[in-house]
C-alpha cells in the first residue's frame, strides 16, 4: 500500500520538473522549486530521486514504457522495417509533449563539466537499442546480430537530430525520414544477409 501510494508523487514530480522546465529551461531548473510546486517538503523529493538527472532518468523511462506497449493485432506479420519503425516512434511519440526540454537533457548530459554522465548515457543508449530489437521482435544471432545494433543505434541517432528539430505537425517529417532510412537499411541488410526469418524462428550465427 505504501509503495502505491508513493508512486503517484515520483510521477507528479517528474510532471512538474518538465512543467517548470517549459517555463525557464532544464539548466535553470531546481529541485527545490519542483517541491514547492508540488508543496511537499524536499526532502521527499529525494525519497524518489537522488537529483535532477535521475528525473531526467525517469522521463527517459516512459519512452521505454511506451515502445514495449502491448502492440496492435498482426504486429508481428508485418515486415521488420514497419515493427522498427511503430516501436521508435512511439519511443519518439512519447517524449514529443516536452522535446524542446528533451534536447536540453540531453545537452546537459552531454556537457563537458558532467563526465559522470556520459557512460551512463552511453549505457542507456545501448539499452534502447536492445530493448528496440525486443519491441520489434528482431531475433537474429550472431555476427547479424551485431550489424542490426550498430545500424540501429546509428540509425537511432540520426533520427534523434531530426526529431529534435521538426516541427512539423505529428513529426511526419520525422516519420518519413525514419520510413526511407529504414528501407534502406532493409535493402542493404537483404543482400548481405538474405531475407530475414520470422520472429521467432530459429537462426544460425
Amino acid at each position: 500500500m505504501k509503495r502505491a501510494a508513493e508512486a503517484p508523487l515520483a510521477e507528479r514530480i517528474v510532471d512538474a520538473a518538465l512543467d517548470l522546465a517549459e517555463e525557464a529551461g532544464w539548466e535553470g531548473l531546481r529541485l527545490r522549486t519542483v517541491a514547492a510546486r508540488l508543496d511537499v517538503p524536499l526532502a521527499e523529493v529525494l525519497v524518489h530521486y537522488r537529483d535532477l538527472d535521475a528525473v531526467a532518468d525517469a522521463w527517459f523511462r516512459r519512452a521505454w514504457s511506451a515502445m514495449l506497449a502491448a502492440p496492435p493485432a498482426g504486429f508481428a506479420a508485418l515486415p521488420a522495417r514497419e515493427r522498427l519503425h511503430l516501436a521508435m516512434m512511439r519511443w519518439f511519440d512519447a517524449l514529443a509533449p516536452h522535446r524542446e526540454v528533451t534536447g536540453q537533457i540531453l545537452a546537459a548530459k552531454l556537457y563537458p563539466a558532467h563526465p559522470h554522465h556520459w557512460m551512463p548515457l552511453v549505457f542507456n543508449l545501448s539499452r534502447s537499442v536492445h530493448w528496440l530489437r525486443e519491441a520489434a521482435l528482431l531475433d537474429a544471432v550472431g555476427r547479424r546480430r551485431q550489424m542490426e545494433e550498430v545500424g540501429l543505434t546509428w540509425l537511432f541517432l540520426m533520427t534523434l537530430a531530426v526529431w529534435l528539430r521538426d516541427e512539423t505537425p505529428n513529426r511526419e517529417r520525422t516519420r518519413d525520414i525514419l520510413r526511407h532510412r529504414l528501407k534502406d537499411a532493409d535493402r542493404a541488410m537483404v543482400r548481405v544477409w538474405g531475407k530475414a526469418p520470422p520472429p521467432g524462428a530459429a537462426e544460425a550465427a
